[in-house]
Parts: structure tokens; C-alpha cells; sequence
């Protein structure tokens, strides 16, 4: 991507560009390459400023602001979610970030990422199960077959090599709809009659539901040893999906354990239950899975930094790519104190204009 030649530019990529972008990469190298841009970004976890996320709750959902910075790079999101959405044909989620200099303060990215947070999300569910999951496991239930589950098998896929999906959702059609998109990318697709069924015969589970309210997705006769649970779906206060009694017999693994208290799996249970955190595993100060009958459990609600990492790779892989719009985002007068004459030429060239 080259230098833009005027200050007031940044580069701007909307959905048709990501939707380019992806395709030109592939799906599954693309997550592959944004896996070690996540695992990276987690192995330098003390460089970064971390906050919970800003949230705005509501009856019908939340409105989130995710920012960090490594000193060099600021990084934000804004995304909302909201259950309801899909009965007035709208996502559940939806999202937009930028990336800026901290020197400067200026743009250097406007991306949207409702598309790059799916990405994301299934690439940081992967990184962890990488160092979660039983070794040599093939098998996925995945519970919950909305915008989420096709972006989990595909990751799972890349980077564990998972080929056998176990596909469930309460609504038939979302499930028969997962299974037409994923059939021609070499799984195996059983379609089950309810999560029980789901969950027979797997090492991993992926619970990717949307509803707001605290749900028990898996009941605790459900999960056997060994299993690795991925649980994405619960991400705000009051929604869950996991019953308390498999979180008491799991080693819960977390992004940032103030976030996830209040927002994760574990808000069921009290705040001074041990918990490990994810970077840590990642960079060797703390284990992972230590038997194969353990029950590991990723309680992922997202972090700022998985954020940074996805808009961290974008922008590397637009030096090669013409994937962008240059936007017109920032005044950029003569005189960087004349903010108010560049106001005044614009008016004078509007009257000189031919009508």
C-alpha cells in the first residue's frame, strides 16, 4: 500500500474490500496468518495498555468501545450486540475500527470488522485450543449455528487440522444453512437432533449462542473428560451458557480477568475463583492442558487486543493489495494553525465553481 501523498487520507476498507481481501488470501490462510499475528500480540501481553471494554447495556443489547495500544499503535473497536436483531434482517452483531500513530495521533486505518471480528474471534478460539485441546483431536460439536460457527470450523480446521463437525442449533434452518456452506471444504458434517447429541464422541465443543439471558447450553451430565470447551457465546452480564457445575470440575483459561468476571462464564461464580490467563500459558509461565482427562475451558468474552492484532495484519497485508478506498478523513490545512482559512479558500473556491 503506498504512502498516502496528502495527510488528510487514510485508508479505508469496507466490507466489499474485506470480503476481497479474504478471498484473495484464502479463508483458511488468512486465519492461519492472523492466528500468529493473535498469538504474537498475547506472547507480549505486558506491553499493551488493557482495559474492560466501555459498555452501554440496554434491554436489547450493548454498544462496546475496545481500545488498547502497545505504545507504537492505538487500536479501537466499536461494536454492538444485539440478539433481536435478526427478526428485522439485521446482524447481531456488527462492528468498525481504526488504527492510529501514537506519535502522531493520526489514522494510519478505518477498516470494517464486523467481518474481521468473526475472523478473529475463530482465530483466537483456535490459538487457544491449540494449547487447550487434547492432542490429535479431530472432533467438534458446535452449538449455536448463527454468523459465528462457519468462521470457528474453518480456524479449528487451519490450525488443529479438525474435520469432523458435529453441527446443532435450535433452529433447524441455521444448522441445514451451516452445513450447505462448510460441505464443499473437505469436513465431515453429522447434523444433530439436539445438543446431547452433539456432544457425542467429541474432544472440543464450540458453544457460539446469541440469546441475552443466562442459558445452560451444556448441563453438566453433557461433558465427559477431556473435552475442551470453547465457550464464545456468553459475552455481557446475564448471559452464559455453561452450567456453574462444569465451570467447579474445569481449569478455566481467560483473556482479562476483570472483563471476563463481569461479562464471561465465570460472573456464576465468586470472584476469588482461580483462574488462568491465557498469555500466560501462551508464553510459557503458566501450563495448559496437564492430562488428557482434564477438562479445559476457554471462557472467551473478546479483548481489545485480539482487536489490535486483526487490524495489525490488515493493515500489513494492504502494502501488497489495492483492497482500500482512500478516504478523506482529516483537515489537513496550509497552515496547521489555520484551521478556519482553509474554511474560507473552500468557500471562495465554491463561488468561483462554474454552476
Amino acid at each position: 500500500m503506498p504512502a498516502p501523498q496528502n495527510l488528510n487520507i487514510v485508508p479505508f476498507v469496507s466490507v466489499e474490500n474485506m470480503m476481497d481481501l479474504v478471498l484473495s488470501i484464502g479463508v483458511e490462510t488468512f486465519l492461519l496468518e492472523l492466528c500468529t499475528y493473535v498469538e504474537e500480540d498475547f506472547a507480549r501481553w505486558e506491553s499493551f495498555d488493557k482495559t474492560p471494554r466501555v459498555a452501554s447495556h440496554s434491554h436489547d443489547g450493548v454498544i462496546e468501545l475496545m481500545p488498547t495500544s502497545d505504545g507504537n499503535l492505538y487500536g479501537f473497536k466499536y461494536v454492538n450486540g444485539h440478539p433481536k436483531n435478526t427478526k428485522s434482517g439485521r446482524q447481531t452483531v456488527t462492528a468498525f475500527g481504526m488504527l492510529a500513530e501514537v506519535e502522531s495521533g493520526y489514522p494510519v486505518l478505518l477498516t470494517e470488522m464486523t467481518i474481521l471480528t468473526a475472523l478473529r474471534t475463530a482465530a483466537t478460539s483456535a490459538v487457544a485450543a491449540k494449547h487447550l485441546a487434547s492432542k490429535g483431536a479431530r472432533t467438534m460439536a458446535i452449538i449455536g449455528n448463527g454468523a459465528q460457527s462457519e468462521f470457528q470450523a474453518f480456524a479449528f480446521k487451519a490450525l488443529l487440522g479438525v474435520d469432523h463437525l458435529r453441527l446443532y442449533d435450535i433452529d433447524p434452518t441455521a444448522t441445514e444453512r451451516c452445513r450447505k456452506n462448510l460441505e464443499a471444504f473437505g469436513f465431515k458434517i453429522d447434523t444433530c437432533r439436539s445438543a446431547e447429541n452433539a456432544m457425542e464422541g467429541v474432544q472440543i465443543v464450540t458453544t457460539a449462542t446469541a440469546d441475552k439471558q443466562c442459558a445452560t447450553i451444556l448441563t453438566d451430565n453433557m461433558v465427559g473428560p477431556g473435552i475442551h470447551i470453547n465457550a464464545v457465546g456468553g459475552d455481557c452480564p446475564g448471559k452464559t451458557e455453561v452450567h456453574r457445575d462444569i465451570l467447579l470440575r474445569s481449569e478455566i483459561f481467560v483473556e482479562y480477568p476483570p472483563q471476563t468476571r463481569i461479562e464471561g462464564e465465570i460472573q456464576q461464580l465468586p470472584a476469588e475463583h482461580p483462574v488462568r490467563e491465557l498469555w500466560k500459558v501462551i508464553t510459557g509461565v503458566d501450563a495448559g492442558r496437564v492430562a488428557e482427562t482434564q477438562i479445559t475451558l476457554f471462557d472467551s468474552v473478546g479483548f481489545a487486543t485480539e482487536d489490535f492484532s486483526a487490524l495489525r495484519y490488515v493493515r500489513d497485508k494492504l502494502s501488497a493489495s489495492s483492497s482500500f478506498q482512500n478516504l478523506d478523513l482529516l483537515a489537513d490545512p496550509d497552515e496547521p494553525r489555520d484551521l478556519f482559512g482553509m474554511l474560507i479558500r473552500h468557500q471562495a473556491r465554491m463561488a468561483a465553481a462554474p454552476i
